[in-house]
């Protein structure tokens, strides 16, 4: 029996991937967890064969608790399934301990198909992004100025590139006001910006707002 953790705050999305991989593969049984909480008491309490984590989730970020993972399950695959392009996100989950990183748009036998790679003890990296790691060992330029945030900070800068304010920003992430507060002064101060106009422009720019 193959044990499969799906972690994703929309329920829709846990049910379709559920049914794309008991229809696609053999002696699957999903799990389910909506909270990287939950990911964590159940990746604990139980063993797993592979966990498919989301990146935006209530709480802390799928990206944040990858550390976490490592110290409970080193050895348990982890494939980020995220709405952020490759370009964005792929290189710091990598980084981060994941085994594998896809897009959402993906087709689903592309999806079956890191599943199973990474069950037989592979890594998955999608053609989208081989070529950013290609293209970043072939390129010795700086790093964009958005490179040096963290993961969290990452996510605020792109939610403020689509004109969220403040408030409405710590809805979507479940943190309080004074909190994204701070995460927006940082971000400021690491880009060397002043307003959060700028921050919307740099965003739009290169592409960090889906």
């Amino acid at each position: 029996m193959i044990r499969i953790l799906i972690a994703d705050d929309h329920a829709i999305l846990r049910r379709g991937l559920k049914e794309i991989l008991v229809r696609e593969l053999e002696s699957v049984k999903c799990g389910e967890a909506e909270n990287t909480q939950q990911v964590l008491s159940e990746v604990q309490s139980h063993d797993w064969d592979l966990l498919i984590l989301d990146v935006m989730m209530p709480g802390r970020s799928g990206l944040d608790i990858l550390k976490d993972l490592q110290g409970l399950r080193p050895k348990l695959p982890v494939l980020v399934l995220s709405t952020y392009p490759e370009s964005l996100l792929g290189k710091r989950a990598l980084k981060a301990g994941a085994s594998g990183y896809m897009n959402k748009e993906c087709a689903p036998e592309d999806l079956v198909k890191a599943v199973r790679r990474l069950l037989a003890g592979g890594r998955y990296v999608s053609p989208a992004l081989a070529e950013v790691l290609a293209r970043d060992l072939d390129l010795r330029a700086d790093e964009p100025l958005h490179a040096r945030l963290s993961n969290r900070e990452l996510e605020v800068l792109r939610l403020i590139g689509t004109g969220k304010t403040v408030s409405q920003i710590a809805r979507l992430l479940h943190l309080g006001v004074t909190t994204v507060s701070t995460y927006r002064a940082h971000i400021l101060e690491k880009m060397h910006m002043t307003t959060t106009a700028e921050l919307m422009n740099y965003a739009l720019r290169n592409q960090i707002v889906e």
